[in-house]
């Protein structure tokens, strides 16, 4: 079956939904009316909806809320389908059913390239070991995740046929019972009415819809949407705004204790002699608890209090001596140089994972009139998401109950049962509002060491805090990359090849090693994840090679926004802005003349330029500089307004384009793209991780600095209008903003700024 091909078929007395979906396990995306569990007055149609005895339309959600309003615009897809206000949609725990699981569709994206667009002869393998490896596990279990921007691109077809599905049972259970021709039917607020008279809402029609086939089924006609690509309030902002709102951090359960922990400073060490005897001396002081590595974590030392904050003073009062690992510790500029050394080795030998090829690179620059090359180089980066990382675990009566901001709320139940020595069915797993995930909550080592204190608590629920300190010390870390990128250009300036090759820690095995060992074993392969931005270039360039070497540098790596885009975007886009100086276009121009086969990414081009002003004249001391990526099924381009104060950079205006298919809410897309753009920002001024004898040093604020609201600039944001399936939003506004600020600052200085964070 093709992926939109959709059977229906009414089983049975429940009238039970089977659909067939080819990227999905044999589950059935929609679910029997038996997927979600009953309750008192509530009627479920499919494994997503269920409509209550007043008519409140419940949805299944299997997507973590951390700030990106995708609770909201996943209502809003039910709500349109269903015909009814958006504020009566409620969203239900989805559970833990196989049917929810997306880790497939999040490992192996979206397609490599665009036949449609691209020109020919481009080859670009399938990389089938790590991402072929997830993704099968992920087909065979389910497994859910909220991340790589996929939330409403995986929902978009799911959540509007289910919500066709139940509506056209809706009105199938009316037109029975009164005897009435279906088409004669009308639905509006989710009130079926007949021009004779008959008035229900769905709540009064559910009972005998459950048992109705759904007869013809079809989405709405784009031309008589309401709600999808108009703005409209959040969902959670009510919640958000009084306080009443609940974060991880938020949890209070009768009797509920708390834990600090304190990790070995050298990354990947572990216990040697502890001495606790002054820390249970502290007031409030319940115990010590010793906590060995779980699913990555470095080993460490939890006190337990009746108060985090007597937890903290006690954490501090511990007297431990720490042993460094076996294998030497890391230091990152050591590292650094290592990943330059093996990226020029790899280029002068051919080697190196070929992403992608064109033509014959070499050769072009064997015969280049002239030839240019650069190294780039990104230094590791924590998440530094403003939610300390926490879990509230109990660990009672043979049950497992967890309250967790988490993004893989599956990943997080299984290793509580692993450390509890529960089947995974005693594990209950409570999600809360994330506060800030960025891939950190990507893994759940934190999990593992909750469910671990709380076994020593007696029954008792077990609030676990990491301070900041040891948030920003022991992360799981964008990777340090390096790109040697040269180029070729002909006796009429024309650039004919580009040959990049970088290095840099693979992350999807080291993040498999630690969240499915049970399941996957060590695995070691090409890793698209860190060649994602270079490998995929949109520009027209006749001989091209992209290889990127794989590392292990022994620092813990992992899933950091918008993942190998974030610095592959610095590396190619400030590259293109190098050629266009060296052979004397302007960057624009010399951009446009290389997307003429890529309608798309052009237009995205010229509404960020015009919008912009581009080629206008600024006031005395500023310059603008442009910079375009495509990641996650969505293309952006930012044109970044500088100038520099008392040497260092200032940015007054950051212009958006993006053509991101169908705007479900264009609300809610500015502000994503304007946080991501804030996020981006304060990596390209600030964002560094230095690791010095294997311990980080940064470890707070004050060395860790994050963009100010006052250092914010103004940021405008314009949307491309587009029929195509929605791509990403949450991450693909960060990628272009560093290389646009870069450009912009070699304008004004001259200079150009090849190692991030940038500094003039």
């Amino acid at each position: 079956m093709k992926r939109r091909s959709l059977l229906l078929s009414g089983l049975g007395g429940a009238g039970a939904l089977i659909v067939g979906w080819s990227l999905l396990p044999p589950r059935s995306r929609l679910g029997g009316v038996d997927t979600l569990p009953p309750v008192e007055g509530e009627v479920g149609l499919n494994g997503w909806i269920k409509i209550a005895a007043d008519g409140m339309v419940l949805l299944a959600m299997n997507r973590s809320e951390m700030g990106q309003g995708v609770h909201t615009a996943l209502a809003m897809l039910v709500a349109e389908e269903l015909d009814v206000p958006l504020a009566k949609v409620r969203l239900i725990p989805a559970g833990h059913d196989t049917l929810y699981g997306n880790v497939a569709t999040f490992v192996e994206g979206l397609p490599w390239s665009h036949p449609d667009e691209r020109e020919p002869g481009a080859e670009t393998p399938e990389v089938k070991s790590t991402q072929w490896v997830v993704g099968k596990l992920a087909r065979e279990l389910g497994i859910n995740l909220t991340g790589g921007s996929s939330s409403i691109s995986d929902a978009w077809e799911v959540l509007r046929w289910a919500a066709a599905t139940a509506r056209a049972r809706l009105l199938g259970a009316a037109s029975l019972t009164w005897r009435l021709p279906l088409a004669e039917l009308e639905v509006k607020d989710g009130v079926v009415s007949h021009s004779s008279g008959p008035r229900a809402h769905y709540g009064e029609l559910a009972k005998m819809a459950a048992a109705t086939p759904p007869g013809t089924v079809g989405l709405k006609d784009p031309a008589r949407w309401t709600l999808i690509g108009r703005p409209a309030p959040r969902t959670d902002l009510t919640a958000k705004t009084d306080g009443s709102a609940r974060f991880g951090i938020d949890v209070r359960q009768p009797g509920q204790l708390y834990a600090v922990v304190r990790h070995c400073p050298v990354l990947g060490g572990a216990i040697g002699r502890l001495d606790a005897d002054a820390a249970m001396k502290l007031p409030g002081v319940v115990r010590v608890v010793r906590l060995g590595p779980y699913a990555g974590s470095t080993a460490g030392v939890a006190v337990v209090a009746r108060s985090t904050w007597h937890a903290k003073q006690a954490a501090q009062a511990l007297e431990i001596e720490w042993r460094a690992p076996p294998a030497g510790v890391p230091d990152s500029a050591a590292i650094m140089r290592s990943l330059e050394q093996a990226a020029r080795e790899a280029d002068g030998a051919g080697a190196g994972f070929v992403f992608h090829r064109r033509g014959d690179a070499a050769q072009a620059m064997s015969g280049a009139a002239r030839r240019i090359e650069a190294v780039y180089r990104a230094p590791y980066l924590a998440h530094a998401a403003m939610e300390p990382i926490n879990c509230t675990a109990q660990v009672k009566d043979g049950q497992v109950t967890l309250w967790v901001p988490t993004q893989v709320p599956g990943l997080a139940r299984s290793l509580a049962a692993r450390v509890a020595g529960v089947p995974e069915d005693a594990v209950t797993v409570h999600v809360t509002y994330l506060g800030g995930g960025f891939g950190r909550r990507l893994d759940v080592d934190f999990v593992g060491q909750a469910v671990r204190i709380a076994i020593e608590t007696g029954g008792r629920p077990v609030q676990l805090v990491w301070p900041r300190e040891e948030d920003l010390t022991h992360d799981f870390y964008r990777p340090a990359g390096v790109a040697l990128m040269r180029a070729a250009v002909d006796a009429q300036g024309e650039v004919t090849g580009i040959a990049i090759t970088s290095a840099g820690d693979a992350i999807a095995p080291r993040w498999m090693e630690r969240t499915l060992p049970h399941l996957a074993g060590p695995v070691d392969g090409p890793d698209k994840s860190v060649s994602d931005g270079l490998f995929d270039l949109p520009y027209a360039v006749a001989h091209q090679r992209i290889a990127h070497v794989a590392t292990r540098s022994g620092v813990p790596v992992g899933f950091w926004r918008s993942v190998g885009h974030s610095h592959n975007a610095f590396f190619a886009e400030s590259f293109i802005d190098e050629l266009a100086h060296e052979t004397g276009r302007d960057p624009l121009a010399f951009r446009l003349a290389l997307l003429k086969h890529m309608p798309r990414h052009a237009a995205v081009l010229r509404l960020a330029a015009d919008k912009a002003g581009w080629g206008r004249a600024l006031p005395a001391g500023r310059a603008r500089g442009v910079a375009l990526h495509e990641s996650f099924g969505s293309i952006v381009a930012e044109v970044v307004e500088a100038s520099l104060v008392d040497g260092r950079p200032k940015v007054h205006r950051v212009v958006c384009a993006a053509d991101i298919g169908i705007v479900v809410n264009p609300g809610i897309v500015a502000q994503q793209m304007e946080g991501a753009v804030i996020f981006g920002l304060t990596a390209a001024l600030y964002g560094r991780i230095d690791i010095e004898g294997g311990a980080v040093q940064q470890s707070n604020f004050p060395n860790h600095p994050m963009l100010t609201m006052a250092e914010t600039p103004a940021i405008e944001t314009h949307l491309v209008k587009s029929t195509r399936a929605p791509g990403g939003v949450g991450e693909p506004g960060t990628p272009p903003v560093a290389p646009a600020l870069a450009n912009a600052l070699f304008v004004l200085t001259g200079k150009r700024l090849r190692d991030l964070p940038l500094s003039t």
